[in-house]
This record gives structure tokens, C-alpha cells and sequence, in this order.
């Protein structure tokens, strides 16, 4: 199934190959590969000399191709949001995932534990934070002759998921001890809260807070007789913060393979290499209307740039279109292409079917993007 979606969706794209920007249909998702290589060889080589390891998050990309790459440079393997992303990942080649979320829904817990069984694929493990959500993934992986590993998910200052408090995390974990097909293997710590804070100084205290937190919890767990070989915990905006930590044994950085205008202001060191191409539509003296809108670009947490023109900021978004209004000196003209840097680039990749791949300033191949659901893989089916 997921073969045959990859078939399809470089069949629906092939004319593109050999293209450069300016005779592309827009709007369209571009990778520029050779700038996305140097992000992962960059992030490869400051993980090597911190003591974590890196698990790069793919609900960013969605593609195997670039969890492939990451891997290829030294990653241990990959993080998903979701079972249909690491069910994907698993069946491309990923040895060892991640899904840091929990899992809810007879359907999802089903797929999970029937993946997890084929043990020959590699490790897959899972975020838990409730004993009742324990105990029914216990019994999926129960009647799916499967032992899961868990993570048990700490709140650590995020608000989201997580056990509130060190005694909720020994209780869970004495709770984990007596099901049956699950194995407790550690604890993650999302200091997601700590990415939104665009002060340096002040993210650094924010993180460390976040991680003597979740030390505290795994001394606890520790002690109580649960040891936690993994600890995970970080993102792109904390990576070198967190990452920097003895406790923390992996990080779950991913933006840093795109760089948006929302990460690319938060640690130095990498490149834009993702961008959307969009088309000048409607030119009325000093406002220009593009064909890239909320249905093509993300624009959570910062507008999208025009890559050539960063400083004309946007009037607003629509749904299809893009209202800019600019100063006579613009050359801009219907039918010109112009290219965007998203605000945030997860939410640019979902609303895409591939990436055009770049090199040599030509579309090299073509990337699909597939893991967005179960109707994408066939697993119900």
C-alpha cells in the first residue's frame, strides 16, 4: 500500500522533474536538498559532542526520505506524533520509534500493537500518562501478541501532556509494573513552552528549570526500583540547551532540517532550505495578490517572507491568497514567481502531497509526502 502511494503520487508529479522554479504549477512545495543535507550534518555534529543523542521529530517533514538521511548522519532513529506517521517510518526502513504522544482509540491502539509485534522492524515505543490509557494499551498489545515500550510522560511546565507531579510518576509506573505486554523503559519531558520564549537568557533558565524537573521525577522513579534508560526531552529551539544536560540521553529536534521564520530566529547555525512558490495573480497599483494563502503556507506564531523581498510584510493571508502592499520600487509583475518562507513549517508540509526536490537548481526528484492518516497506509483495512 504505502509503495503504491509513493508511485502514485511521483506518477501525478513526474512532469515536474527536470524544472526549474520559474516553470513550476504553483503553488508548490520546494526542498532545496543540498541546503537540507548541511542542516543534518550540522545537527549531527553538535549532537556528537553533547551527551544526548538525536531522535528527530518527524511530524515536521512526513518523509521517509529525510528520516532516511537523518539516520544516515548518525541518528539513533525518529519521533512521531502520531501511530500513522511511525507505522510509515517503521515500514520505510526506521529501526527504532518513537511516537512521543499517547495513543488513544481502540482503532490506533490496534495498529500500534499489531506494528509493534513485528519486532523484526526494529524498536517502537509510545508516551503514557494515565493508568486507564495504560491498561487498554496493555490489552491491545495483548490480544496482538506484542510488548510495547513505554514512556512515561512528564509535564515539565508545558501544560499539555504529562503526569503534574513526581508521585503521579511513581504511581504510573507501579501501575505499568503489573500490566501485561508493556515494559517501562524510561520518561520524556517536552519543554515545548520553552521554544515560544524568543529571549535567550530567559529560555536557558526556562529549560534548565524544565529539565531539573524531569531529573528530579526519574531520581524518584529510580529509587521507587523503575530505572529509566532513556530520557527525552528537547526540540530545535532547546537543542543545545537541553541537549547539553548528563540526565537527558535524546533529543527530539526536527524543524532544524527546514529552518522557518519561526525556529530560524531561535539557534543559529542552519539554513532555510524549505520554501513555497507562489505566483504574483492580481497587481493593483501598490498591492500585489499572491496564489499562496492559509490553504498553502503555514503562518502560526510568524508571517511568511518573501524570500527576495523579506521586507514587505504581509497585509494578511486568505484562505487562497496572499495581500501584500508594497512601494513603487517593487518589480514585482503579474505572473512573477515568488518564493516563501513559511512562518512554521509543520504546518506547511501537511497541506502538500510532495516536495519538489531541488538540486542544481532543478527538480531532481520528487519526495511524497504520505503519512497523514489512516486512509494514506491501509492499516484498517
Amino acid at each position: 500500500m504505502i509503495d503504491a502511494l509513493r508511485e502514485h503520487v511521483k506518477k501525478a508529479y513526474r512532469s515536474s522533474v527536470g524544472k526549474k522554479r520559474q516553470d513550476l504549477v504553483t503553488p508548490a512545495l520546494i526542498l532545496d536538498l543540498d541546503v537540507a543535507r548541511k542542516n543534518i550534518k550540522f545537527m549531527a555534529e553538535r549532537i556528537r559532542s553533547m551527551p544526548a543523542d538525536l531522535r528527530p521529530h518527524t511530524k515536521v517533514q512526513k518523509c521517509t526520505e529525510l528520516a532516511l538521511l537523518q539516520v544516515e548522519a548518525g541518528a539513533i532513529g525518529v519521533c512521531t506524533a502520531t501511530v500513522w506517521e511511525a507505522i510509515v517510518m517503521r515500514r520505510a526502513g526506521v529501526g527504532d520509534v518513537l511516537v512521543a504522544n499517547e495513543v488513544q482509540g481502540p482503532e490506533k491502539m490496534r495498529a500500534f500493537a499489531e506494528e509493534a509485534c513485528r519486532e523484526e522492524r526494529g524498536s517502537l515505543r509510545v508516551a503514557v500518562d494515565d493508568e486507564g490509557n495504560a491498561a487498554e494499551l496493555s490489552e491491545a498489545a495483548r490480544a496482538a501478541d506484542a510488548t510495547i515500550g513505554v514512556l512515561i510522560e512528564v509535564d515539565v511546565g508545558m501544560g499539555r501532556g504529562g503526569v503534574r507531579s513526581v508521585e503521579e510518576a511513581v504511581a504510573l509506573a507501579q501501575a505499568l509494573d503489573k500490566l501485561p505486554n508493556l515494559r517501562l523503559d524510561g520518561v520524556q519531558g517536552y519543554e515545548g513552552h520553552c521554544m515560544l520564549e524568543p529571549d535567550q537568557d530567559l529560555r536557558i533558565k526556562k529549560a534548565r528549570d524544565a529539565m531539573d524537573h524531569l531529573g528530579e521525577t526519574v531520581r524518584e522513579l529510580k529509587e521507587a526500583g523503575f530505572p529509566c534508560p532513556i530520557v527525552s526531552a528537547g526540540g530545535t529551539g532547546t537543542y543545545d540547551i537541553t541537549g547539553a544536560d548528563r540526565r537527558v540521553t535524546e533529543i527530539q529536534a526536527g524543524s532544524y532540517v527546514f529552518m522557518d521564520n519561526f525556529h530560524g530566529s531561535l539557534v543559529p547555525g542552519f539554513s532555510r532550505s524549505l520554501t513555497v512558490l507562489s505566483t504574483v495573480m492580481i497587481k493593483h497599483g501598490n498591492t500585489i495578490v499572491m496564489d499562496a494563502g492559509r490553504k498553502s503556507i503555514g503562518i502560526d506564531f510568524i508571517q511568511p517572507t518573501m524570500v527576495e523581498y523579506p521586507d514587505y510584510q504581509a497585509r494578511y493571508f486568505a484562505e487562497e491568497h496572499a495581500l501584500f502592499d508594497v512601494d513603487g520600487g517593487c518589480p514585482l509583475k503579474r505572473g512573477d514567481k515568488v518564493e516563501f518562507v513559511p512562518g512554521y513549517a509543520p504546518t506547511t508540509v501537511n497541506l502538500y502531497d510532495a516536495y519538489h526536490v531541488f538540486e542544481n537548481d532543478v527538480v531532481a526528484d520528487i519526495w511524497p509526502i504520505i503519512p497523514r492518516g489512516p486512509g494514506h497506509i491501509g492499516i484498517l483495512t
